[in-house]
């Protein structure tokens, strides 16, 4: 089962780990770029457009590039636009590939200078019922890193700790594993009952 990974450098740590955690029955296809804002991932879509084809699960992130607030005038990208650019992905990502999955936007240390939880934590909470409305499956990276910041995000205050991506990529591949289960289990044929005709061969009804 073919799967895409896209997402910033959040998902470039994870991804690797979770190709590993898949193994052989998996093709798995990332970009071997950062995808940065929602919108460069937005623009990449028409690039990665062949890369992408054939994909049954896509799992995918944005966010952090979005909410960096470089020049204490604002977050780069406002709210209307994100949601409107992370919308658009989602409809063209749900016309590719039959399951998409939204990892949320994960935490940084309270010492951040340039992102902060409370702007994650109000993005998260818009975009999530938007894109479950749509029928995306969310992944809550979010909740499974904010018990422990210092713990889990290293000391550049944005990106992963060692065991953070362990954990994160456990849980990716958990949902993909899930996802893929769940598809097999759609296209596998019904129960049939079967005859036999006049030579002896079996005939399903």
């Amino acid at each position: 089962m073919k799967v895409t990974l896209l997402g910033d450098s959040i998902r470039q740590q994870y991804g690797p780990k979770v190709a590993e955690l898949l193994g052989d029955e998996f093709e798995i296809w990332a970009p071997e770029e950062n995808c940065r804002f929602a919108k460069y991932t937005l623009r990449g879509l028409f690039d990665w457009a062949s890369n992408i084809e054939g994909s049954q699960i896509v799992h995918w992130n944005n966010g952090l590039w979005d909410l960096c607030n470089l020049y204490g005038d604002g977050i780069f990208t406002n709210d209307e636009e994100f949601i409107n650019n992370m919308l658009r992905i989602a409809d063209l990502l749900k016309q590719k590939c039959g399951t998409v999955i939204f990892a949320t936007i994960t935490p940084v240390r309270d010492t951040n200078v340039f992102n902060k939880n409370e702007d994650a934590d109000r993005i998260n909470k818009k975009i999530v019922p938007l894109l479950q409305e749509r029928g995306i499956i969310i992944n809550d990276l979010n909740a499974l890193l904010r018990s422990d910041p210092d713990r889990y995000i290293c000391d550049d205050t944005i990106h992963l700790s060692e065991e953070a991506i362990d954990i994160c990529a456990a849980q990716v591949a958990d949902y993909i594993k899930a996802a893929a289960k769940n598809i097999s289990a759609k296209v596998e044929p019904k129960n049939t009952s079967v005859r036999y005709d006049s030579t002896g061969a079996p005939v399903l009804i």
